[in-house]
């Protein structure tokens, strides 16, 4: 037999400092049920002390009217009144109830009301005179050892208090005694008093004892009502026993509650009849209820069996054990059992399930409940040869709208947007969100593809169609990634991936487009895979270098510059082109180490020029997403002791179409260098103004397929040149021709009022020892002219 625990009262440490509140107990959860009840019990006491208080302070101005002057013993017992109303009201507003929790603060500035107290009461010994002798003082004693007394019954439950409050009055009285030599009288103040606080701790942990063996006792009521499983509150559970014939006998009144029935009428009836309602009439039984008459016939033990159960025309959901019953002889006498009432339990259960697989802000099936959906449908797919969809569809320009307008109207821009997916499935078509900006569709028969084609262009056109959020006018679009499956994919996870693929593909095609997928998507896939793993270890190989062309003056020919060009030979992949390293580069978040390389290197280079020719390198929308990236530009020239005003650096429009004016701030902190700023490829883009009127830039940079249409006779490429020319000059800007390759195109650009030339026609990219030899030469020639 095991050995019981001793009671929790015993096991309560009730030593000093923690039962008058200096330490708070080892078990701080029990100790704060203690201290509640503590502050509750001196809160019943409370009018009794006010009334002691009052009575007292009456007696004693009564005592002294004819020896002290009027308006003294007023003032006093109106200091006696306000303390002690005080403190009564102090106690009467404490929210602790004796069955709630309290802290150790609670009781420690209870000491406040003891000594203001003490200090009130000291005042009659100390300061009054009796003139009548002996007999005042005898007076003065008794009124003052009954309140002390009455203190310490009143303030027991608060120790702490009730020590402070004795111990100074104590100390007040001891003093008068000592001066006026009466020693004998000041022994026995001090072992009276000394009596009082003996008592009132007594009381005090009398009180701590009881309350923890309340506590205690609670506790295991507790714990025994829930073995037993005795709810009496909510009648939740019960017993419930049948006879060999399968009907309810000694039906209890909670069952027949339960039920909705009497208890009389219960008794007989066949326990299948009883659960099964009204539709033990018709025969329709739930799943549940066929089960459990199985296990009955086949008289086998059984728990946790859920079924539905009609009572008084509502669902409920029963739980029901028992075990077969046998007699002294082994015959079978019925089922004995119990029977709970889950129907909160399942609800609560159903809601985590839904949270499980909705989607919280727009209540969409979520990432998990289109998985189930796809592999369903996959499954149904190839069980009957047929066909199901699945679409991924991403959000354009969602991130400039969550960027500039907040969060906020993001959310309420996403419910917007599940809105109308939502509006646009079919009875076979299941919409849910992904995260973030992604979407799904998983279309269940898709034997008709050109009918999933239709569905994922009225997809793109209603997403794209202006939305009214929160008095903002909002234009975004959708582009979606397409796969069939098991065509595309012999699992969901396959087929995820491939559409993932083609959604890749739309987005390169432009954005607004939807993509179906291809076989060579994965070829093309693998391949980016290898090249990145490549362009991971490309710088710390060597495998990189820059490339300088030159930029001259366009009427005198006269060398300025050189833009740095970034090449990557690779030994697997051979000479690999910018325009596919350098996007795999961003996407792969690799163009933060490699930008700074390149910057680093150039700036190297560009410091055994001579001073007059400046460096210009291309700056990724990317690496101003980088807090740092001043720092890194600061370092560069720092370390390579370049002037700022010798380095350029080159930005495209799409740099301003990430984070918001992001980008602009981190641009100005260049400038502020010194630094010079150019836009490149201006008027391929979105050519807002906005940019230019934004950002102090030194010059724009006109594209060659401007400059190539032109020099064909393009009269809009001539009008673009020269309206960005006049653009250029009117706010102060240099304008740079970028592919000039022949004379004719040359005298063109300079006719058109373009003040610098790039192209083949000065100069093709360089090696850096060949662009170091073309700068210095040139800067010779020119001294020599000079």
């Amino acid at each position: 037999m095991s050995k019981q625990s001793p009671p929790a009262a015993d096991q309560t440490q009730i030593d000093f400092p923690t039962l008058i509140g200096l330490r708070d107990g080892a078990d701080a959860a029990q100790w704060g049920r203690i201290r509640a009840t503590q502050l509750h019990a001196g809160r019943q006491l409370a009018m009794f002390l006010l009334a002691a208080n009052l009575i007292g302070a009456a007696m004693t101005a009564s005592l002294f009217a004819g020896d002290l002057p009027t308006w003294k013993l007023g003032v006093w017992a109106a200091l006696v009144a306000v303390i002690a109303v005080g403190v009564a009201m102090r106690r009467l507003a404490s929210p602790h109830r004796g069955d709630g929790y309290a802290n150790v603060r609670d009781i420690r500035t209870t000491v406040v009301e003891g000594a203001a107290l003490a200090v009130a009461w000291a005042i009659p010994p100390l300061l009054f005179e009796p003139s009548t002798g002996s007999a005042s003082a005898y007076a003065l004693w008794m009124i003052l050892s009954v309140l002390m007394t009455a203190a310490a019954v009143a303030m027991a439950p608060l120790a702490l208090a009730t020590i402070v409050f004795l111990a100074g009055l104590c100390m007040a009285v001891v003093v008068k005694l000592v001066l006026i030599h009466a020693y004998a009288a000041a022994g026995t103040t001090i072992l009276f008093t000394a009596l009082l606080i003996i008592a009132c701790i007594g009381r005090a942990r009398s009180l701590v004892a009881i309350r923890a063996s309340q506590i205690a006792l609670a506790e295991r009521n507790e714990t025994v009502s829930l073995l037993l499983r005795e709810f009496e509150d909510n009648g939740a559970d019960w017993l419930w026993e049948t006879d060999s014939a399968r009907r309810v006998i000694k039906a209890s009144p909670r069952f027949a509650f339960a039920c909705g029935l009497d208890p009389l009428t219960i008794d007989g009836m066949p326990f299948l009849q009883v659960l099964a309602g009204p539709t033990w009439e018709t025969g329709n039984f739930a799943a549940g209820l066929r089960n459990l008459a199985d296990r009955l016939k086949g008289r086998e033990s059984f728990r946790d069996l859920r079924l539905p159960v009609n009572v008084n025309g509502e669902e409920r959901w029963w739980e029901l054990a028992a075990s077969p019953r046998y007699d002294e002889a082994g015959a079978f006498c019925g089922f004995r059992g119990v029977g709970s009432d889950v129907t909160e339990q399942r609800a609560s259960a159903d809601k985590i399930n839904r949270m499980a697989r909705y989607d919280t802000l727009t209540g969409l099936p979520n990432r998990l409940m289109v998985n189930e959906t796809l592999v369903r449908a996959m499954s149904e797919a190839e069980k009957w040869g047929g066909r199901c969809a699945f679409m991924m569809i991403d959000l354009d320009r969602f991130k400039a709208v969550n960027d500039t307008l907040g969060h906020p109207i993001g959310d309420r821009l996403l419910g917007r947007v599940s809105e109308r997916l939502a509006q646009l499935m079919g009875p076979n078509d299941t919409c849910g969100r992904l995260g973030g900006d992604e979407f799904a569709v998983v279309v269940q028969d898709a034997t008709d593809f050109t009918a999933v084609e239709r569905l994922a262009r009225k997809i793109i056109d209603t997403l794209s169609r202006a939305y009214e959020v929160d008095q903002h006018t909002l234009y975004i679009g959708a582009s979606i990634g397409l796969a069939v499956g098991p065509r595309d994919g012999r699992t969901a996870e396959m087929l995820i991936r491939s559409a993932d693929l083609a959604l890749y593909r739309a987005k390169d095609a432009g954005r607004g487009v939807y993509h179906a997928y291809e076989p060579e998507l994965h070829v093309q896939a693998e391949e980016r895979r290898v090249l990145e793993m490549a362009l991971r270890q490309a710088l710390e190989r060597g495998e990189m270098h820059l490339n300088y062309q030159p930029v001259v003056d366009a009427g005198t020919g006269q060398l300025t510059g050189f833009e740095a060009l970034l090449r990557w030979i690779s030994p697997q992949f051979g000479n690999v082109s910018p325009a596919k390293f350098i996007p795999l580069a961003e996407d792969a978040r690799l163009i933060q180490p490699i930008g700074e390389w390149v910057l680093r290197t150039a700036c190297e280079e560009a410091a055994r020029w001579p001073s007059g020719i400046r460096v210009a390198v291309n700056v990724s929308p990317d690496q101003l997403q980088n807090p740092n990236f001043v720092n890194v530009v600061t370092s560069a020239l720092a370390n390579a002791g370049l002037s700022a005003e010798r380095l350029e650096l080159e930005v495209t429009e799409s740099v301003f179409m990430h984070e918001g004016l992001g980008a602009t701030k981190v641009l100005e902190r260049v400038l502020d260098l010194g630094v010079r700023l150019s836009l490149d490829d201006f008027g391929t883009g979105y050519s807002s103004l906005g940019y230019l009127s934004r950002t102090r830039f030194s010059s724009i940079k006109i594209d060659r397929s401007f400059v190539q249409s032109a020099s064909k006779g393009g009269k809009e490429a001539i009008a673009i040149i020269r309206a960005v020319v006049a653009l250029a000059q009117s706010l102060g800007m240099a304008t740079t021709a970028e592919g000039v390759e022949t004379e004719s195109e040359h005298r063109m650009v300079q006719d058109l009022g373009c003040t610098k030339v790039q192209g083949y026609y000065f100069g093709r990219p360089l090696p850096v020892e060949e662009a170091r030899t073309i700068a210095l030469r040139r800067w010779d020639d020119a001294a020599a002219a000079a």
